[in-house]
């Protein structure tokens, strides 16, 4: 049973994540737009303006996103006359509500302790550290997830399915072919790719040893991340989620050139917004599982629940203790930044390839990324049984391979953080191209050389 400070944490973590999840989808849809202008040397979303005392305000373009919302909102709620009338509406909740689930069992920060009483210091009063290992010695100890289950990434699997049932009955009960063939490759789609990204974490579970995600978490903390360490798993879960999320080169089932809009072809209105915007809610949770699994979720390199240790296998360089509340601080910011840092790279992944043909797609589900994340499997559990059976100069050997990957992430995290920096400060040049016809543009360039056979 839950006490009054454990019901009011539980809504706390609720408003964080679902507040996240619904204003990343709208900002992503924002992000894609802008992020399409940067990518193809084009003017991004620049039209919506917000005119104040005769002035126009338009902040980047960030105001299109509020204009779709409260267009959705005021748009015909069409429904096809020989529709069924109650799985057409049931459609979209089907679609956003899994979505906005899958949050429930995502950490977002390592267990919060709240002591009796903040402790006096001659430097004032501070939140006490807490231990390194072990539970939390404190009154209180809140999980930073809504639903902490021991089930964890099953839960998670269990309810991503539900997304390929409430786009094939979209596209069913729409009564519309284009409709239903872009449910039954939505569906196909989904189920193909779910096998490899479930097969994928397999061996990721065989060296966590467990299948809660926080313990995951906390294992990569104390040892590397998973991406170091199951690499090939990485790359087929992340090429799977964005086959998930069934955005290009994985939009088949909406392909406009040849479905029109695919399974939600019919719907207008709010119900097409659930559609819209859950597609981009996915990016977002694939982005969440993704940084929870294989780049260590709240954990950053040398950072721990007690403070700041640098270290390589025992030998100890630096150590300061930071108190718990600067350390839950901390590891919050990092896991939405890497969260948006994926989206991001999703989003350039978009604007980057071309669509697959249809057979591609699916012999890249079945023939592709399924036999690898098979072998994965079997290379995991080869390595596993090797290293049990290995004495203990090879495993502090690994201890500090493993601490020099860590090193190797705040180099590159540092590296990046400065790079950006410098970006944004310096100066927009912009040069001046020549527009006209390739022979205006050839002349311009002092002519094209000819072969003796066109001379005159």
């Amino acid at each position: 049973m839950l006490t009054g400070t454990q019901l009011i944490w539980t809504l706390v973590k609720i408003a964080v994540m679902i507040g996240f999840v619904l204003n990343a989808g709208a900002l992503l849809t924002w992000l894609d737009r802008r992020g399409g202008g940067w990518i193809q040397d084009r003017v991004g979303p620049n039209r919506a303006v917000i005119k104040v005392f005769g002035r126009e305000f338009r902040f980047a373009g960030l105001f299109h996103a509020a204009a779709d919302g409260i267009k959705f909102f005021f748009k015909e709620d069409f429904m096809p006359p020989n529709a069924d009338k109650l799985l057409f509406s049931l459609a979209p909740i089907l679609v956003v509500v899994p979505v906005l689930a899958l949050t429930a069992v995502i950490p977002f920060a390592d267990t919060m302790c709240i002591p009796d009483l903040w402790r006096s210091t001659p430097n004032g009063v501070v939140w006490p550290t807490v231990a390194r290992y072990g539970t939390c010695d404190a009154r209180v100890a809140i999980d930073m997830a809504v639903a902490p289950l021991n089930v964890g990434i099953l839960f998670v699997f269990a309810l991503a399915g539900q997304g390929i049932v409430g786009a094939a009955i979209a596209g069913w009960s729409s009564d519309n072919k284009f409709s239903l063939m872009g449910a039954l490759r939505a569906a196909s789609q989904m189920v193909s790719y779910e096998v490899a990204m479930g097969l994928s974490l397999i061996g990721a579970m065989m060296l966590y040893g467990t299948v809660r995600l926080d313990e995951m978490v906390r294992w990569q903390g104390e040892n590397t991340w998973g991406i170091f360490v199951q690499p090939l798993a990485f790359f087929i879960f992340f090429a799977a989620a964005v086959a998930e999320s069934k955005r290009i080169p994985f939009d088949l089932p909406e392909a406009e050139s040849e479905l029109v809009s695919g399974y939600f072809t019919e719907y207008s209105g709010m119900k097409f917004g659930m559609f819209y915007l859950a597609e981009y809610m996915e990016v977002a949770t694939s982005s969440m599982l993704i940084t929870t699994i294989f780049l260590g979720g709240w954990q950053l390199p040398f950072i721990h629940r007690d403070g700041l240790s640098l270290s390589f296998g025992e030998l100890t360089l630096f150590h300061t203790t930071i108190p718990h509340i600067w350390m839950m601080i901390i590891g919050v910011l990092a896991f939405f930044g890497k969260v948006v840092v994926l989206c991001f790279l999703q989003f350039f992944i978009r604007w980057t390839l071309p669509r697959f043909r249809y057979d591609q797609l699916m012999k890249l589900g079945w023939r592709g990324l399924l036999p690898l994340s098979l072998a994965n499997v079997l290379v995991t559990g080869v390595g596993s049984l090797a290293y049990a059976h290995t004495g203990n100069d090879v495993q502090a050997g690994f201890k500090v391979a493993a601490d020099v990957t860590q090193a190797f992430v705040a180099v590159v995290i540092t590296g990046l953080i400065l790079w950006a920096l410098i970006g944004f400060a310096r100066p927009t040049q912009r040069k001046r191209w020549i527009v006209g016809s390739a022979a205006k543009y050839a002349s311009d360039l002092g002519g094209t050389p000819m072969s003796e056979t066109m001379q005159p």
